[in-house]
């Protein structure tokens, strides 16, 4: 059919009544959110330093977030806003009297409903809270559930405390790689007590120990033999060890276990500190036990900065965060070096034909890396 003849067929039809006919639609209904065009025209904008600063020096907490994602980020233009945040943010912090503690404890031990109960106590007492919670990468997907929030939910809607789940993204024992740099941001944005948790018993204790002024250790009764239960270095580490989940039938137990690693822990050597660290019982359901903790804890911090250890290891922790920057810093240097890309996958599969020495290979790049320095 032509054009022409097409045309008067349908015009005829628009005359009679016909199922052919095209009936008018009906109104579509409003958009539910108005400004979503908007946001799907406009990419984000990127804040100046001064405006990330504003925004943490406020407690703004989606700034504070945004900040700690660009600390977070392998990006070489982000590290180099990241750098200039976190020297500012430094200067913020050591004007405050903050408490950064560890928190560790043996599967099961019940630690983020610990730190929910235990954290909620401490913003019902004036503090306020920010929560550094690890969560272990995997080594086939290096994905994070990042399932803090969820455990957490009523911290999670404290006004007074901000919880922050970031992955370990392969980083020693489960120690988030920024995390140190991360502390320095909330205690800007004007959190005075920082709890570092860690995914559980390894070698991430000694990295948070590194940076962290009071060392909590969780356990449980009944995990097997108590005083074997974990490693005697852990327990040297150790500013308190609370024995979780003492409720219910479970109580009397638990201060039996109590005693055991209260008894352990006299036949330590006296701490360099000068506190003597002790052991005792909490319920994160029945809520006993988490106002001495709070007050061992600020006892504690008492102590270490009437006799100056609480400077003197702040200053240790920097020298020490240094040596690891710069040996981080030489490990990216290494592997983003040109030469070094390129001869590393054939390095790689003569190591795993058998063709070459694991450590003759490591030795021939270095060389073949130092020498790319000096062209």
């Amino acid at each position: 059919m032509d054009k022409t003849k097409q045309g008067d067929f349908f015009d005829d039809y628009e005359n009679h009544d016909s199922a052919l006919n095209i009936n008018e639609g009906v109104d579509q209904p409003p958009t539910i959110n108005p400004y979503l065009g908007n946001v799907l025209k406009n990419k984000p904008v990127q804040l100046t330093i001064d405006q990330y600063m504003e925004g943490i020096l406020a407690g703004d907490t989606t700034i504070l977030s945004k900040a700690i994602t660009l600390v977070e980020s392998h990006l070489p233009q982000h590290r180099a806003i990241a750098n200039e945040i976190i020297a500012r943010c430094q200067a913020e912090s050591s004007k405050h009297a903050t408490m950064r503690i560890g928190i560790t404890g043996v599967p099961g031990a019940g630690k983020s409903t610990f730190i929910e109960a235990f954290g909620s106590y401490l913003t019902s007492e004036g503090h306020k809270l920010a929560v550094l919670a690890i969560d272990p990468s995997s080594e086939k997907s290096k994905g994070s559930i990042l399932g803090d929030k969820t455990r957490m939910e009523t911290l999670c809607n404290d006004p007074k405390a901000f919880i922050r789940p970031s992955p370990s993204a392969g980083s020693l024992g489960g120690v988030a790689r920024k995390t140190r740099e991360t502390i320095l941001l909330c205690e800007a944005a004007g959190y005075d007590v920082v709890f570092i948790e860690t995914v559980g018993v390894g070698q991430s204790e000694t990295a948070v120990h590194s940076m962290s002024d009071f060392f909590l250790l969780l356990m449980i009764s009944g995990a097997g033999d108590d005083l074997q239960g974990i490693k005697r270095g852990i327990m040297e580490m150790s500013d308190l060890i609370t024995i979780n989940k003492a409720d219910g039938h479970n109580k009397e137990r638990a201060n039996m276990t109590r005693a055991l690693y209260a008894n352990a822990l006299h036949l330590f050597p006296p701490t360099e500190s000068g506190w003597v660290p002790t052991a005792v019982t909490s319920s994160a359901v029945t809520k006993e036990g988490l106002p001495e903790i709070l007050k061992l804890i600020e006892d504690y911090f008492k102590l270490v900065r009437e006799n100056g250890y609480y400077v003197k290891k702040r200053r240790e922790q920097a020298s020490y965060w240094m040596y690891e920057s710069i040996n981080e810093s030489l490990r990216n240097t290494f592997y983003e070096n040109e030469v070094v890309e390129k001869l590393l996958p054939d390095y790689e599969k003569a190591v795993l034909d058998g063709e070459l020495d694991s450590f003759a290979a490591a030795t021939e790049l270095m060389e073949k890396f130092n020498r790319s320095l000096k062209v």
